[in-house]
């Protein structure tokens, strides 16, 4: 991966070169040398006419392995330019699950012409993954999957994976079933080639078997891959059939998804499942202006605290100076500790039953943070700013601005642990409740503790 990204200016001039004095041959050498994944990636550093005659320069097997690399809008383009042959050829190489993410990916008028030309098993498992909801484990399984009889004899189930595996995603993971499918254990290559070739499989099997429901959402299935490091992972229907095969790029990809999903909705924006370049300006704006609009009329509220403030600030016009540095310290601990117990939620290492401990837990480190973050500031203001910049600062105004910071620290870790957790308990997601929409509510929070204790202490 890292030699394909140092040389990737190096290899697209080549291509180009070999491009423009038609040397095809040597051009098909030079793609056939690279990974699939690094292919797909060249090929959409290249113009969109360049596209079709590349693809057709790859071997039929390679070529499917790149296809499923691409990204949506390249595929549908290579399928508008694709004969009845190709496609066909393209999609008896595909893996169940990669045709179905296709049919999902493209427009009507594409998916009907994928399905037509799919053999009627292909089209049968197509339709069977696509029944099930886009977020659940069924739409990310494959049904090619190898499965044994607990009767059979070794011998027999080597003869059964010689017969069937050349279809097959995954094989050195067999799972054992009965006569109606339902799992009964998991045994492997290394346990079949250790056995004898008369041993019974319902004899060498492991009969605990981790599995996943057909309806279990996509990420609790992702994270079940990286709790026991599985690569393969079995998926039952409501009666415990086996159904289906969850592997693991599948799973990466769904881990891919959620880190971008997280991020996006922690920075105000809409999902995007579109990469940054190939997603226009108008979808962009779309993405972000709903969560801006929100957050600049929650943010009139600040405003009218400061207003509603305004004779304290004419008689110590001082206090106007601190007023960025208390919220931004408050919106950066809110912060803090909203991101910390997103990520805890995400990997379940807290649940809303945590809430006190977590709760109790970040009211500690808010007054040790606070406790640092305003005897730094004290002395910063006794000594620079009143000082150094001549600041008309008392020991009293001094005193308002580090306890109001304090406090301010305080109440946005208590603030920034508990919103997420309450909004996972509503059923929302918790990155919902992130920096940004703490942050405004933090700054409110801080304004009327300033304000009140500046009232308060000086006498405004």
């Amino acid at each position: 991966m890292v030699d394909f990204e140092e040389h990737r200016e190096e290899l697209l001039e080549c291509i180009r070169d070999l491009l423009t004095r038609k040397q095809y041959a040597a051009l098909r050498d030079q793609l056939t040398q690279l990974e699939a994944a690094d292919i797909a990636a060249l090929l959409g550093d290249l113009d969109e006419d360049q596209l079709p005659l590349l693809f057709r320069l790859l071997p039929k097997e390679p070529a499917a392995e790149v296809f499923v690399e691409l990204d949506p809008d390249e595929q549908e383009l290579l399928i508008q330019g694709f004969s009845n042959t190709e496609l066909k050829e393209v999609l008896d190489e595909l893996y169940v699950d990669d045709a179905a993410d296709l049919v999902e990916e493209m427009p009507a008028n594409v998916v009907k012409r994928i399905l037509r030309h799919a053999d009627p098993e292909t089209r049968k498992s197509i339709n069977e993954i696509l029944k099930y909801p886009e977020d659940s484990a069924g739409s990310l399984m494959t049904t090619e999957l190898l499965d044994l009889k607990r009767t059979m004899t070794v011998q027999d189930a080597f003869k059964r994976i010689r017969r069937t595996a050349s279809d097959m995603e995954i094989i050195s993971v067999c799972y054992v079933t009965d006569e109606g499918r339902h799992l009964l254990g998991v045994v492997t290559i290394r346990d079949l080639l250790l056995a004898e070739e008369d041993d019974i499989i319902g004899d060498i099997m492991d009969p605990n078997v981790i599995f996943v429901n057909t309806l279990e959402d996509k990420e609790e299935v992702a994270q079940a891959f990286s709790k026991y490091d599985f690569f393969v992972l079995p998926v039952v229907d409501a009666e415990g059939r086996l159904v289906g095969i969850v592997t693991f790029d599948d799973a990466i990809d769904v881990m891919e998804e959620e880190a971008t999903e997280d991020i996006e909705k922690m920075a105000a924006m809409l999902p995007s499942d579109k990469p940054y370049l190939k997603t226009g300006v108008w979808e962009t704006w779309k993405a972000r202006i709903p969560w801006l609009l929100l957050l600049m009329v929650s943010a009139t509220f600040t405003g009218q605290i400061i207003a509603g403030f305004e004779s304290a600030l004419a008689a110590v016009a001082i206090l106007t100076a601190y007023i960025p540095m208390l919220m931004d310290t408050g919106g950066n601990c809110g912060g803090q500790a909203s991101v910390t117990v997103i990520r805890g939620i995400s990997l379940d290492e807290i649940e809303f039953a945590d809430l006190p401990k977590v709760v109790w837990k970040e009211i500690r480190v808010g007054v040790i943070c606070g406790a640092t973050l305003s005897a730094a500031n004290f002395l910063k203001i006794m000594f620079i700013d009143r000082l150094v910049f001549h600041n008309p600062i008392t020991i009293t105004i001094a005193a308002v601005i580090c306890i109001t910071m304090l406090l301010t620290v305080i109440c946005a870790k208590i603030i920034g642990c508990i919103l997420p957790l309450l909004a996972k308990k509503l059923g929302f997601d918790p990155a919902v409740m992130s920096s940004p929409f703490i942050t405004t509510l933090v700054d409110a929070v801080s304004l009327l503790i300033y304000f009140n204790f500046a009232r308060a202490l000086l006498g405004i």
